[in-house]
């Protein structure tokens, strides 16, 4: 006769979810390395989940299981550099700390991936709301964020009135370097130029 006593019974193990898995981060950011270099090399409407995986070294495993599409991946980049944006000088003068942002600014849309990757987003924009009011978002609040706060900066030093509109000193800080760099796409800046950039959009700050 048995009983229940003789033998101990083991548990069987249980098996994690399939979702439940530990996504590596060393691997989402070489995916996204990958992203951008491929965007500068093909464009978004040649850009493959393919070409992707295979840039970065992994599978296509690896890129679906953190993304569900191509569109879905470069929204969350172009999203995330909202998040990222600028350090905010502080120079303790308003054209001293619009120089710096400008050379900041200038140095990073002159790196050669952004000077790719940015026009190519904005054509695509045209084509995909959903990539539009991502870039625009990306855009306006990355430099939105630093120039916000530099003008708050000078206006607590009396260098600009109080109740300035806030809208258009965002569009006489980013507009002229952005027309220069992305627009006209200038492949160098005359000497000087970023000084007197600063010096004239103080001015004008200092006229709201």
């Amino acid at each position: 006769m048995t009983t229940n006593a003789e033998e101990p019974k083991t548990r069987p193990r249980r098996r994690a979810p399939a979702g439940a898995a530990v996504l590596r981060e060393d691997v989402t950011e070489a995916i996204r390395g990958a992203v951008f270099e491929e965007l500068a090399a093909v464009g978004y409407a040649r850009m493959s989940i393919e070409g992707i995986a295979r840039r970065a070294g992994v599978g296509k495993t690896a890129v679906y299981r953190r993304w569900r599409s191509k569109l879905h991946l470069v929204l969350d980049l172009v999203s995330a550099l909202a998040v990222q944006g600028l350090p905010v000088p502080d120079t303790g003068s308003l054209e001293g700390d619009l120089r710096l942002l400008y050379e900041l600014t200038s140095r990073a849309l002159r790196h050669p991936v952004a000077s790719q990757v940015i026009p190519d987003l904005q054509a695509e924009a045209a084509r995909n709301p959903e990539i539009a009011e991502a870039l625009q978002k990306a855009l306006r609040e990355g430099q939105e964020g630093v120039a916000s706060k530099i003008v708050v900066a000078a206006e607590g030093r009396g260098e600009i009135r109080n109740g300035f509109d806030a809208d258009l000193a965002l569009d006489l800080i980013s507009g002229p370097l952005y027309w220069r760099s992305v627009v006209i796409r200038s492949p160098k800046l005359p000497k000087g130029y970023l000084a007197s950039l600063a010096g004239a959009t103080a001015e004008a700050l200092k006229a709201l």
